[in-house]
């Protein structure tokens, strides 16, 4: 059975990406997947939930912000985890961010371009990186 079989059996992962005033939030997970420990806030997308639902939740669970979904950026396989994964930008509607989830998260940063590469030295999923680029400034 291949990899993607494998995930097929598994629920989607919707990730939100959270910028405000020229950061992004980032969360670090207390259980690295493989290189990645700091990660968007992200979780599965559970039966009868949209994936824009998925990640506006997921963020609540694990940071308290409450946001809304503004687009949906892109779908594809994680080539780290193979795990199917959407991403989703939002933008905060109220809340502050903090780790609510501890069994899950160790800590949550609002990142600027520079924090953001010391915490992800590696290329994001390009329609990510593009929104990065423009939500962040070139």
């Amino acid at each position: 059975m291949t990899a993607q079989q494998v995930d097929s059996d598994r629920a989607t992962i919707a990730a939100a990406i959270i910028v405000r005033e020229g950061e992004v939030l980032l969360v670090r997970r207390r259980v690295s997947e493989g290189k990645l420990s700091w990660q968007f806030p992200a979780g599965e997308v559970e039966p009868g939930e949209s994936e824009v639902e998925a990640a506006i939740r997921e963020t609540a669970e694990e940071v308290g912000l409450e946001v809304q979904g503004v687009e949906r950026l892109g779908k594809r396989v994680h080539p780290a985890t193979e795990r199917t994964m959407v991403y989703v930008a939002c933008e905060v509607v109220g809340g502050t961010a903090r780790v609510v989830d501890a069994d899950e998260l160790a800590e949550v940063e609002w990142c600027d371009r520079a924090k953001l590469l010391e915490h992800v030295p590696y290329p994001f999923y390009e329609p990510v990186q593009k929104y990065l680029d423009r939500s962040l400034g070139v």
